[in-house]
C-alpha cells in the first residue's frame, strides 16, 4: 500500500470528484462491479485505507453478496452473509455503521474473506451501510492498520459520504434491472396473448368484442349470405373479408378485391362488369370485369358507398338476377359470385339523403358485421403492436417498455390498426437497442389523453356522435388540412365543409392544437 497521504479537505474533494466521475463514466448494469472496484481503488489511493469491499443485498433479499473487492490476495466473489450475520450482515440489517477498533478481539468480525492474518498485523475495520431511500441495500467496508494516527471516526464519516455516492449507482442499476424485468414480464404476457389470441384465421382477438365478432365471422363464412362489413378506416375490413372467403366453401376459388373509391368514376362500370371492344375510346379489345374474374369465388367491394347511382342499379341487378351485360355489349353474362362489401360511411344517412339506393342497401345488409375501432378494444392494442414488431423485424425480438405500452393504451388511434402498424414500424426503426421507449413514439401520441366515453343515446344521436368524432380525428391527424381529411373519410370536400358547419367545427382550431 502507498504511504499514508496527508488528509485534508482538498484531498477529500478530489477523491469525491474522481469517485463520481468513475461511477458516471462506467454506467450501470453489468458494468457496475467494475465501477465499484475502481471506487475501492480510489479510496485506497487517496486515504491509505487497506482492503476494501462492497457487498450488496441479493435480489431475493435473503442474503448479502460480495460485489466488489480491492486489496485481497485471492478472489472473494463467492463470499456471502446472512442478514444480521457478522459486521456486514448487522450493518445491513440495522441500517447503521459499525466501527471495530481491533478486529481480532471482536467476535462480530468474521474475517469471511480470509484476507487478514492477525499473527502478522492487527487492523481496525469500518463498515457503513449503502442506503437507498433510507434502507440498506449493501455495505461499504475498509481496513485501517491498527494504531494509525488517522482518526477512525473521520474515516467512518468519509466512508458514509462515499457510500451515498455509491448508492446512486446501485439505485440506477436496481432501476435498470427492474425496468428490464418489467419489460420481460410485459412482453412475455404479450407473447402469450398474441399466441393465444392470434386466431387460426389470422386476427388478434383478445378482447371480448373481437372474440364475439370472430364467432359471427366464422358462422357467416359457411353460408352464401351477402356480408356488409362496417367500420372506420383502418379497422381491418379487408382482412375480415379475406377470412370469410378463406373459411367458406369457395376457399379454393378466386378472391377478387376492388376499392371502389380508388376507381375513376368513368371506369367503375367497366372495371366491375367489363366492356366490349369499341365500347368507348380506348376500348381496343374486349375485357372481362371483376365479376367475371370472381366467378365461382368471392368478390369484395371496399368503399361500396362511393358507387354512382348508375353503378348501384347494375349492382342491384347482379344481386337479384345473377346476370349483367358488359359495357357496350348486349349479351347477358351469368355469374356465380359471393359478394362481400365494406364501407366506413353511414349508408343509412345516404339513403335518407337519396345518394344511396334503399333497395340496394337492404340487399347488401343481409349479414352486417361491425368492426370496433381500436380505441374500443384496448386489450388488443399491445398484442397487435407485438405482432407488428415481430412482423416488421422478424427474429429481432423488439420489446416495449412499460411507459411506451401505457402510451399505446392511452392513445385514441384515429387511424386504427393501420395507424398502429405505421407507428410500430417507425418505432422499430428508431429503437436501436430493441427496446421501444416513449422517445421512439411520435409526439402526438406522447401528448394524447385517453378519450372520454359518452353515455349511450339513441341511434340517430349515436350516428351523429360517431360522425363528429371521425371528422374531428381526421382533421386532427391532417393538422387542419380539409382536403386531406376528406380523403381519409372517403367524402368530397363539399360534404366535409357541410359536416364541419353542422358540428360547428373550425379547421383552424385543429391547426392551433398541433402547434
Amino acid at each position: 500500500m502507498p504511504d499514508l497521504p496527508i488528509r485534508n479537505e482538498a484531498e477529500e474533494l478530489r477523491l469525491l470528484f474522481e469517485v463520481v466521475r468513475a461511477l458516471d463514466a462506467t454506467g450501470v448494469g453489468d458494468d457496475l462491479p467494475a465501477a465499484l472496484e475502481q471506487v475501492l481503488a480510489l479510496i485506497s489511493r487517496h486515504t491509505g485505507m487497506m482492503r476494501g469491499t462492497i457487498a450488496l443485498v441479493a435480489p431475493d433479499e435473503n442474503e448479502i453478496l460480495l460485489e466488489a473487492a480491492h486489496g485481497l490476495k485471492k478472489p472473494a466473489k463467492k463470499v456471502r452473509y446472512r442478514m444480521g450475520e457478522g459486521v456486514t450482515g448487522t450493518v445491513v440489517a440495522t441500517n447503521a455503521p459499525i466501527l471495530v477498533p481491533k478486529a481480532s478481539e471482536d467476535p462480530l468480525f468474521l474475517n469471511r474473506t480470509g484476507a487478514r492474518d492477525f499473527s502478522r498485523e492487527e487492523v481496525s475495520f469500518i463498515c457503513v451501510p449503502v442506503l437507498v431511500d433510507g434502507k440498506a441495500v449493501g455495505a461499504l467496508s475498509a481496513d485501517r492498520l491498527f494504531g494509525d494516527s488517522v482518526c477512525l471516526e473521520e474515516d467512518m464519516r468519509l466512508l458514509q459520504i462515499l457510500a451515498s455516492l455509491i448508492a446512486r449507482g446501485v439505485a440506477a442499476r436496481r432501476e435498470s434491472l427492474a425496468l428490464q424485468q418489467a419489460v420481460v414480464e410485459e412482453n412475455r404476457r404479450l407473447q402469450a396473448l398474441m399466441h393465444a389470441d392470434f386466431d387460426a384465421c389470422g386476427m388478434v382477438a383478445g378482447s371480448a368484442c373481437m372474440r364475439s365478432l370472430l364467432e359471427e365471422v366464422m358462422q357467416v363464412s359457411k353460408s352464401p349470405a351477402t356480408v356488409l362489413i362496417r367500420g372506420e378506416s383502418g379497422t381491418g375490413k379487408e382482412l375480415v373479408a379475406g377470412i370469410i372467403h378463406t373459411n367458406s366453401p369457395r376457399a379454393g376459388r378466386p378472391f377478387i378485391k376492388v376499392n371502389c373509391a380508388a376507381l375513376p368514376e368513368g371506369l367503375v362500370e367497366s372495371e366491375l362488369f367489363g366492356h366490349e371492344r369499341g365500347a368507348f375510346t380506348g376500348a381496343v379489345a374486349m375485357r372481362k370485369g371483376r365479376f367475371e374474374a370472381a366467378h365461382g369465388g368471392t368478390l369484395f367491394l371496399d368503399e361500396v358507398g362511393d358507387l354512382t347511382p348508375a353503378t348501384q342499379a347494375k349492382l342491384l341487378r347482379v344481386l337479384q338476377e345473377r346476370e349483367f351485360e358488359r359495357v357496350g355489349g348486349g349479351r347477358t353474362q351469368k355469374v356465380d359470385v359471393r359478394l362481400i362489401t365494406a364501407t366506413n360511411r353511414y349508408l343509412e344517412v345516404m339513403v335518407q339523403e337519396g345518394t344511396f339506393r334503399e333497395d340496394l342497401y337492404y340487399r347488401l345488409n343481409v349479414f352486417p358485421l361491425i368492426l370496433p375501432p381500436l380505441r374500443e378494444r384496448p386489450d388488443d392494442i399491445m398484442a397487435l403492436a407485438a405482432h407488428f414488431a415481430d412482423k416488421i423485424a422478424p427474429g429481432r425480438r423488439t420489446r416495449f417498455s412499460p411507459a411506451a405500452a401505457a402510451l399505446f393504451r392511452a392513445y385514441n388511434w384515429p387511424g386504427n390498426i393501420r395507424e398502429l402498424q405505421n407507428v410500430v414500424e417507425r418505432a422499430v426503426i428508431l429503437a436501436e437497442t430493441r427496446l421501444i421507449r416513449p422517445s421512439h413514439l411520435p409526439s402526438w401520441i406522447t401528448r394524447e389523453k385517453a378519450p372520454e366515453k359518452a353515455p349511450p343515446v339513441g341511434l340517430q344521436e349515436s350516428l351523429e356522435a360517431l360522425e363528429k368524432r371521425m371528422i374531428e380525428d381526421a382533421v386532427r391527424v391532417t393538422k387542419g388540412n380539409m382536403a386531406a381529411a376528406a380523403g381519409r373519410l372517403g367524402i368530397t370536400e363539399r360534404i366535409m365543409q357541410l359536416r364541419m358547419r353542422k358540428y360547428e367545427l373550425q379547421y383552424k382550431e385543429f391547426r392551433r392544437k398541433m402547434v
